[in-house]
C-alpha cells in the first residue's frame, strides 16, 4: 500500500514538474477567459468554451490535440472543413431581423464603412512584413464577425487560427468597453442628443423574401469565392421570413447554433497551447486585431457624422459605431451611449439596422478579398 501510495505521488509530482511555463501562462489566460464569461458576464457562450478549451489542451501528457486525440479529431472534421463557420451562419442568419435595415435602405452605407478597419488593419500588416495571405486574414479580424475569421484564416493561414479566432471573439466580446470612449471622443454632444423618428415595421413579406435571395444572387456574382458565407447566412433569413420552415428556423437558431458554437469554441481554445500560441506574432496579431476594432469604431462614427451633416442633423452619429457585425452587441452599446446623453433617445432599432448591415458589410469585404485572391493567385 506504501509502495502504490509513494507511486501515486511520485506520478502526480512528475506532471507538475512537466508543466513548463508556457502551460502554466496558458493555464492561466484560460482561467482568465473564465473569470470574464462567468464573473463579468462578457460573451459566456464564447469565452467559457474557448476558456476552457485552453485548459484542456495544455494539461502535459494528455495529448488531446495529437493525431487521433479527441480536440484534434473535432477540430479536423469542424475547423480545417469549414464546416463549422458555414453552420453558425446559417443559425445568424436565422436569428437576423432584416427589417430595420430595410426600414431605411440608407443605413446599409455605414455598415460599409464600418468595414474599413478591415483593409487599413491589411496594410499595416503587409508593412510589418506578414505575406499577402497572412494579412488578410489578420485583416478580417476588423469585421468582428468570429465564424468569418475563423473561415479565411482557416483557408489561408491555418497556422495563425489560434490568435486570429482568439483576437476576433477576444475583441468581440469587448465592444462594451472599446467603442465608448472611441464615440465620446469623435461626437459632441449636441450630435450624441440628436432623437432620431421611430423605425416603424412596414416592410411587405414579399420584399423581406426576395431580399435573402437577391442579396446572395448580387453578391455571390460579383465574389463568388464568398458564396459559402453569404450563401449560408442568407438561407438562415429566407428560411425565417418565409415563414414555412419554422420548425427548420427554430432548430438553426437554438440547437445547430448552441451546440457548434461549443464545439467551435472548445477548438478555438484548444489552438492556444503555450509553446505555439505565445510567440511575438501572436502578440502583434492581438495588437492589430485591436487597432481593427478601433479603426471600424472611428469609420463607422465618423461616416455617421458625415450622414448627419448631408440630412441636416437628422441622424445621430452615434449609430455609425454599429456599423460592424458584433450583432446585436454593437447595437445595444449605441442605444446605452444615445440614452446617456438623452433620455428621449431611442437609437435602438436605427443602430440594429447598422448592425445588421455590418453582417452584410464584413461577409461581402472578406469575399471580395477571397476573390481577389483567388483571382490573383496569390500564395
Amino acid at each position: 500500500m506504501d509502495r502504490a501510495l509513494q507511486a501515486g505521488l511520485s506520478g502526480l509530482l512528475a506532471g507538475l514538474t512537466s508543466l513548463t511555463i508556457q502551460e502554466v501562462i496558458m493555464l492561466a489566460i484560460g482561467c482568465l477567459l473564465l473569470y470574464l464569461a462567468i464573473g463579468r458576464g462578457l460573451e459566456p457562450l464564447l469565452l467559457l468554451p474557448i476558456g476552457f478549451g485552453a485548459l484542456l489542451v495544455n494539461i502535459p501528457g494528455a495529448n488531446l490535440m495529437e493525431p487521433g486525440g479527441v480536440l484534434r479529431v473535432i477540430y479536423d472534421a469542424g475547423v480545417l472543413t469549414e464546416l463549422f463557420p458555414v453552420l453558425i451562419f446559417i443559425g445568424i442568419g436565422a436569428m437576423t431581423d432584416f427589417g430595420p435595415l430595410l426600414e431605411n435602405p440608407k443605413i446599409l452605407l455605414l455598415g460599409a464603412a464600418g468595414q474599413f478597419g478591415i483593409f487599413l488593419t491589411l496594410f499595416l500588416a503587409l508593412m510589418l512584413g506578414f505575406s499577402p495571405l497572412h494579412a488578410i486574414s489578420i485583416g478580417v479580424i476588423g469585421a468582428m464577425d468570429g465564424p468569418t475569421a475563423i473561415y479565411v484564416a482557416s483557408k489561408y493561414a491555418p497556422e495563425l487560427l489560434g490568435p486570429i479566432s482568439v483576437a476576433a471573439y477576444s475583441y468581440m466580446s469587448l465592444v462594451p468597453l472599446i467603442q465608448p470612449p472611441i464615440m465620446r471622443l469623435l461626437t459632441t454632444k449636441a450630435e450624441k442628443a440628436i432623437v432620431m423618428p421611430a423605425v416603424r415595421s412596414s416592410v411587405s413579406k414579399p420584399t423581406r423574401i426576395l431580399f435573402p435571395i437577391v442579396v446572395f444572387i448580387v453578391g455571390a456574382i460579383i465574389a463568388p469565392q464568398g458564396t459559402p458565407l453569404l450563401g449560408t447566412v442568407m438561407l438562415g433569413n429566407l428560411m425565417r421570413e418565409s415563414g414555412v420552415v419554422e420548425r427548420l428556423t427554430n432548430m438553426a437558431a437554438n440547437e445547430l447554433t448552441n451546440i457548434v458554437t461549443l464545439l467551435l469554441g472548445i477548438c478555438i481554445g484548444a489552438t492556444m497551447q503555450g509553446d505555439k500560441f505565445l510567440t511575438q506574432t501572436t502578440l502583434i496579431i492581438l495588437g492589430l486585431g485591436f487597432v481593427a476594432i478601433c479603426l471600424d469604431t472611428v469609420s463607422g462614427v465618423l461616416f455617421g457624422k458625415l450622414m448627419c451633416f448631408l440630412t441636416h442633423g437628422k441622424v445621430n452619429p452615434l449609430i455609425g459605431a454599429a456599423g460592424i457585425s458584433a450583432y446585436p452587441m454593437a447595437a445595444r452599446v449605441v442605444q446605452a451611449e444615445g440614452q446617456r446623453y438623452n433620455r428621449r433617445n431611442y437609437l435602438l432599432m436605427h443602430a440594429m439596422g447598422a448592425n445588421t448591415g455590418g453582417q452584410i458589410g464584413s461577409i461581402i469585404a472578406a469575399s471580395i478579398m477571397l476573390s481577389v485572391v483567388a483571382g490573383l493567385g496569390i500564395r
